[in-house]
């Protein structure tokens, strides 16, 4: 099919292609090939600058408004508008999907780091990484029990910022060694045995350990952490959501 481009029209739901796409949405698929699927204008923009962009999906009806002079030829997918609900996890899909590349370096690189252990709930890990992106943070680090961070509910929540800095999936345990190791003080966040952040004395080298949503960050790790802080409670609150209690101490701590 001719439409000032030379791309490849998928019709039907039986097609490899499709099969293939179809899969990504399981975290089995995505460990496997390395790769995942975003979904919607604004991600696929923020995959393509990062150049992480393998294929590009878009129904008949988007087709006419696509960037084509950002994408290449063979990476360029049509398909028929009836395939398009089997590929979205939205209520209002958008026309347009990419098969994108999954961040694989795992070096220690930066400053500034934030650790997840088994933080679950895909909207807060997604807000996380949004946040410590938009903090200045070099890496985001998921450690044993956290969800995948190529979920597609966590790949809404972080709004791209999957694309602008490293998130890596590791052993907590290590890599609070290599940080300790690297003079990067890591601060676990606790409300027992734990300082106010107020009144702790702060490097500007660190790493942020937050924890499960109802467990807190395991007492194994806390035990290994330079110091462990809290955000003091001036309300009747018990506590706050994980995803603000982090934004509150990235913030915080990224300013001192």
């Amino acid at each position: 099919m001719k439409r000032g481009y030379e791309v490849k029209f998928i019709q039907s739901a039986k097609n490899e292609k499709v099969k293939q796409w179809k899969k990504l949405r399981t975290k089995k698929e995505r460990d496997k090939t390395g790769l995942f699927l975003v979904e919607g204008e604004h991600l696929v923009y923020e995959a393509k600058e990062a150049d992480a962009i393998v294929e590009v999906i878009v129904t008949e009806q988007y087709y006419p408004k696509l960037a084509k002079s950002r994408f290449s030829d063979d990476q360029i997918f049509m398909i028929a508008s009836s395939l398009e609900k089997q590929l979205s996890e939205t209520e209002t899909p958008q026309g347009i999907f990419a098969v994108c590349k999954q961040e694989m370096d795992q070096e220690v690189k930066g400053t500034r780091f934030l650790l997840l252990d088994a933080v679950q709930d895909p909207g807060n890990v997604g807000t996380m990484i949004r946040t410590a992106d938009a903090a200045g943070f070099d890496a985001v680090v998921l450690g044993h029990g956290s969800v995948d961070p190529y979920n597609s509910k966590v790949l809404r929540a972080a709004q791209g910022s999957h694309f602008h800095l490293p998130i890596i999936r590791g052993h907590l345990n290590e890599w609070i060694d290599r940080l300790k190791e690297m003079n990067i003080s890591v601060y676990g966040t606790a409300l027992q045995n734990a300082v106010s952040m107020y009144e702790a004395k702060l490097d500007s080298k660190f790493a942020l350990l937050v924890g499960n949503e109802g467990q807190g960050v395991s007492e194994e790790l806390l035990q290994k952490t330079t110091q462990n802080l809290y955000i003091p409670i001036f309300g009747k609150s018990e506590s706050l959501n994980v995803s603000v209690a982090a934004g509150i101490f990235m913030y915080y701590l990224r300013g001192k």
